[in-house]
């Protein structure tokens, strides 16, 4: 299918090739390994042809590339591996997600995905109402119900790393980025992102700026909305006339307008990278893999297919998941086709950041980041 991002509206990792990939499987709560997704020996559950396993997206789609994709390809590897049967139904705006919540309970799903935090309302109200049927809302902890399993990440770990290698690759000192909307699952990545900027620049001695946010007021640029893709455009252009030569999206499907604007300004002889969010997009938005410095990863997709797998055995719980680096649930992604640009220097110090932020030495926090 296709790729996918959002709290009360929406929202929003990099490993080089010589740091770590993304884990296939998020863990359990903080800190038990998830069981893994077959029986073992092959066989399927013998009650996953009665098992109905459903996804209500959030108004970006099922092909945004980047958290709703994320989340609907985990659902359809579970319907592979485990022989479960699945319900979807995208959302084109805020004013359909009670109405597909209905649509899944009245077929009787027995686990519902809601994708985001702006679903966390909804998800509510269905999960109120339906309290014999299961539902997992992915990035968004606010929901207290003992049929609602909260799915959230700490990404501002992971882009802790991605600021870091954005500073050290910047030839002109500044970098950037935006956000859809000024949301708690948007402002951890920009938390994250500047906070590694400003380890850098401790570091390195080095004075690389940021534009577009600023972690101390909570502010920075938005565009208000995660549909109109030109927004992304509009802003990554203001950002690059600034001087970024950098540039991370947190915004959905914003991220193509940003890759747009990042393609023309290198034709126009600039040297613009770019930073993906939520899924690798090396590998869900190929069109921009020549600009594509690295991604901020949430394994979405094996958190979904692990609550499916869960509630399938019977094990289904309302504690929360967290990924977080230490259990693979954010990453940062591989270099890729920009590999050679990133020193071997920057990789070994970006390999040392992780194990510092996994071991407790190194901090990063973030008002937003899940407790």
């Amino acid at each position: 299918m296709k790729n996918l991002l959002l709290n009360k509206v929406k929202r929003g990792a990099v490993v080089g090739t010589v740091t770590v990939s993304a884990v296939a499987m998020l863990l359990t709560g903080c800190g038990e390994a998830p069981p893994s997704s077959g029986s073992g020996d092959g066989t399927k559950n013998a009650a996953a042809a009665d098992f109905l396993g459903c996804i209500v997206s959030d108004s970006g789609g099922f092909d945004d590339q980047s958290f709703n994709q994320s989340s609907y390809e985990g659902l359809t590897k579970a319907v592979a591996d485990l022989g479960i049967t699945k319900k979807e139904a995208q959302s084109a705006s805020t004013a359909d997600f009670a109405p597909n919540l209905s649509q899944m309970a009245s077929a009787g799903c027995n686990l519902t995905i809601t994708v985001g935090f702006l679903l966390a309302e909804a998800t509510a109200t269905a999960a109120k109402d339906n309290p014999d049927l299961h539902y997992a809302i992915i990035d968004d902890n606010s929901i207290k119900a003992d049929n609602v399993k909260p799915v959230v990440y700490d990404t501002a770990q992971a882009a802790f790393m991605a600021g870091y290698a954005a500073a050290a690759s910047s030839k002109t000192g500044k970098v950037g980025t935006f956000g859809g909307i000024n949301i708690p699952t948007v402002t951890i990545f920009m938390d994250g992102f500047a906070a590694g900027v400003d380890y850098f620049n401790e570091k390195q001695g080095k004075d690389v700026k940021v534009l577009g946010w600023d972690a101390a007021t909570q502010q920075g640029s938005f565009a208000n909305t995660f549909e109109i893709v030109q927004e992304g455009t509009k802003i990554t252009n203001n950002l690059i006339s600034e001087g970024a030569d950098v540039v991370m999206p947190v915004a959905g499907p914003l991220g193509k307008g940003a890759g747009d604007a990042v393609l023309a300004a290198n034709k126009g002889g600039k040297d613009v990278k770019l930073i993906w969010v939520d899924s690798d997009g090396f590998l869900t938005a190929p069109a921009y893999k020549s600009v594509l410095l690295t991604s901020v990863i949430k394994t979405m997709g094996a958190a979904v297919e692990t609550v499916m797998k869960e509630d399938l055995d019977g094990k289904f719980d309302p504690a929360p998941y967290i990924g977080t680096l230490d259990n693979g649930g954010v990453a940062l992604a591989p270099f890729h086709d920009l590999d050679a640009s990133v020193s071997a220097d920057t990789k070994t110090q970006l390999d040392d950041i992780k194990k510092g932020i996994i071991d407790g030495s190194i901090k990063v926090e973030s008002k937003a980041s899940p407790k």
